[in-house]
């Protein structure tokens, strides 16, 4: 968590007034952060309930993105970031701190809608990666690959701002590390897609953040959607 803490980009004195500028420009509480994290933590009680199944309903596994497979369920590649492991409470508690340190400082960066669209789209991207990358049995559980797309988010956006990241870049090292090491049960592939779908979104929103670019941005933006649907495709078709 210390390290998590001090991640904060720092960014040159020479910036810091147009980074400043666009937190201004979209200035508010983050209330999408909150709103998340309330949600997310009302699933993990009631996943605590015996009998309800939660955890069970709103799980993924790429299985459930393979009508060929008969339990076709895609809503899944969404809901499973509001589902964590039960047996380790600090899967919640971890990611929600992540998520409200990112969330306070992203969120009035690129505004409320932007914010909401770049989580729900990144938790998408995790699950796409799970499906290319994992067995289609392996169930994943968790929001560190929609975290890991805010990261990822965060690092095109205050670089591109001309922002120092180089606390950020090493923090995001450390994490996809960390979920290659055998024996630790982290879904790296759910971090990668998440990461990576996070990185485009990133690109996008700063690339079009003036007005008249509005239009171009929201293109911009399905196009980040049509790829993942395509690849979704791809992923199915590698186990029919």
């Amino acid at each position: 968590m210390r390290e998590q803490r001090a991640s904060a980009p720092k960014v040159k004195s020479a910036t810091a007034s147009r980074i400043s500028s666009v937190m201004r420009k979209n200035s508010g509480h983050p209330a999408v952060t909150y709103a998340i994290i309330a949600l997310t933590l009302a699933v993990f009680v009631l996943q605590l309930i015996p009998g309800l199944g939660v955890t069970d309903s709103l799980l993924y596994a790429g299985v459930y993105s393979i009508p060929e497979l008969g339990n076709f369920q895609p809503w899944r590649m969404l809901t499973v970031a509001l589902v964590h492991s039960q047996s380790f409470f600090l899967h919640v508690a971890l990611n929600m701190y992540t998520l409200w340190i990112f969330g306070r400082m992203l969120e009035p960066m690129i505004g409320r809608w932007r914010f909401a669209t770049l989580y729900v789209i990144t938790a998408f991207g995790s699950s796409v990666g799970v499906l290319l990358l994992s067995s289609p049995l392996q169930p994943v559980v968790g929001a560190s690959g929609a975290i890991f797309g805010l990261m990822g988010a965060t690092l095109v956006i205050v670089h591109k701002l001309g922002g120092n990241m180089t606390g950020l870049l090493v923090l995001v090292g450390i994490n996809l590390v960390i979920g290659f090491i055998p024996g630790t049960n982290i879904a790296w592939q759910a971090h990668l897609g998440g990461l990576v779908t996070g990185a485009l979104l990133g690109l996008v929103f700063v690339s079009t953040r003036r007005r008249r670019q509005q239009t171009l941005q929201k293109l911009g933006v399905a196009g980040v959607v049509v790829l993942l649907l395509v690849l979704t495709v791809v992923g199915t078709r590698l186990y029919v």
